[in-house]
């Protein structure tokens, strides 16, 4: 009788031990499930104090701000051709870190032709002045009203920065985007621009059969809709492609940099041949081929030649 009483609350015991590591379990499920759902956490003043440059990071519905500790910092003077983007650029960015009126800015056109450079160049310039940079990201636009009310008050400039941005048109995260921008019921916080790369003028695609009017009764209805995002950024420049020469000068200017021994002759007519087989001529190309060539002279593939 004893031995099956023993057997009897040592089964028990089995039971009740089970169960206590599934009611474990399941704790641990429902916090973590519930810390999906916690709103995002305010920053403290010295976060900013100590660091300009940021990345939103979503967690479940929530998210915070990650510290960029080594952020690609950009000069200027050392882009190349884009000048007249830059000074509009520049000037708008003063207005906004000394709190005058500005607008949001869209930097469209050619790709490795110097957009995001010259967003991150704006660090360079006014990070002095209280100006900080956030990255969000495209899939994490849902979350710009609750980017921006962590942002609202505080004593620092900020702008939301949105690299290489574009929608398809089963995409409807961009009507967030255009409620921040203009047209939505809450204030935008004066402390907050958004400025954003693309490389599609109007950020939605178009097609060639929208300039055929068919059966539909409005078709411009269509279009407007389409450039309706774009329009939102009041100031909207332009990046063309990249000139011969101009990019010629990128290439010495970065060759000269870095020391290469090299003929301006022979520099020049390896970069056409680089700039061919990459299809096209860019900054961005010109950073490509030199790193690829400094590589190889330090490799010693190639003879030393004359200076610069």
């Amino acid at each position: 009788m004893t031995s099956k009483k023993t057997e009897r609350e040592s089964q028990s015991y089995e039971r009740l031990r089970h169960l206590l590591a599934r009611l474990e379990g399941l704790v641990a499920k429902g916090e973590h499930l519930l810390a999906r759902f916690d709103p995002p956490i305010a920053p403290g003043d010295d976060l900013f104090a100590d660091h300009i440059a940021f990345r939103w990071e979503r967690e479940g519905r929530g998210g915070f701000f990650r510290i960029i500790e080594h952020p690609d910092l950009v000069d200027h003077g050392d882009l190349h051709g884009i000048g007249p983007a830059l000074e509009p650029l520049n000037r708008n960015t003063l207005q906004f870190v000394r709190g005058f009126p500005a607008n949001n800015v869209l930097l469209w056109g050619e790709r490795g032709n110097g957009k995001s450079s010259a967003i991150r160049g704006l660090l360079t310039a006014f990070a002095g002045e209280g100006l900080r940079l956030i990255e969000v990201r495209k899939e994490d636009l849902w979350q710009l009203h609750a980017i921006t009310a962590l942002l609202r008050g505080r004593l620092y400039r900020f702008i939301l920065f949105c690299d290489d941005l574009s929608f398809d048109e089963s995409e409807i995260s961009y009507r967030e985007l255009k409620a921040i921008l203009d047209g939505g019921l809450e204030v935008r916080p004066q402390n907050v621009l958004i400025y954003a790369t693309s490389n599609r003028r109007h950020l939605l695609p178009e097609h060639f059969a929208e300039n055929y009017t068919g059966g539909e009764i409005h078709p411009q209805e269509a279009v407007s809709e389409k450039i309706s995002l774009s329009d939102r950024f009041g100031l909207r420049l332009g990046f063309y492609p990249m000139e011969r020469q101009v990019y010629l000068e990128i290439v010495r200017d970065l060759a000269k940099r870095r020391g290469l021994r090299i003929s301006r002759k022979e520099l020049d007519a390896e970069a056409e041949r680089w700039g061919l087989r990459q299809g096209g001529r860019s900054g961005r190309t010109a950073r490509q081929f030199i790193d690829d060539l400094s590589g190889r002279l330090a490799l010693g593939k190639r003879a030393d030649l004359l200076d610069l």
